[in-house]
C-alpha cells in the first residue's frame, strides 16, 4: 500500500488549506486512514481519523477548526483545515491501518507551514 499526501504549503495565521491522501495498492488490506502531524522537536500526534462506525475522532486542538472526510470511490482521505494558526505548522502525515494486524502505513507526509 503507498499513501500519497499533498496539499500542504505555507499560510498565513487564518488561512485554510486542504490536505488530500490517495492510497493505491492493495486497498482492500487496509482500514479507515487518518491524519498524523508532527512539529520539530514534538512527537507525533493524531490529528484526525474516523472510527470503526464512520464518526469522526479529533485532536482537542483540531476540533472546531479542522474537518476529515472520506471519498470511497478515489481512496481517498481529506483534511480541510481553517483558521490555522503558526503553532499548526508541522508536517501532516496521512496513516492507514493493516486490517487484522497492528501494523500501519504511511505517507511521506507533506509540510504545513502558518507564519506571517
Amino acid at each position: 500500500v503507498q499513501l500519497v499526501e499533498s496539499g500542504g504549503g505555507l499560510v498565513q495565521p487564518g488561512g485554510s488549506l486542504r490536505l488530500s491522501c490517495t492510497a493505491s495498492g492493495s486497498i482492500h488490506s487496509i482500514g479507515a486512514m487518518g491524519w498524523y502531524r508532527q512539529a520539530p522537536g514534538k512527537q507525533r500526534e493524531l490529528v484526525a481519523s474516523f472510527n470503526s462506525d464512520d464518526s469522526a475522532n479529533y485532536a482537542d486542538f483540531a476540533k472546531g477548526r479542522f474537518t476529515i472526510s472520506e471519498d470511497n470511490a478515489k481512496n481517498a482521505v481529506y483534511l480541510q483545515m481553517n483558521s490555522l494558526k503558526p503553532e499548526d505548522t508541522a508536517v501532516y502525515y496521512c496513516n492507514a491501518p493493516l486490517r487484522g494486524t497492528n501494523a500501519e502505513f504511511w505517507g511521506r507526509g507533506t509540510q504545513v507551514t502558518v507564519s506571517s
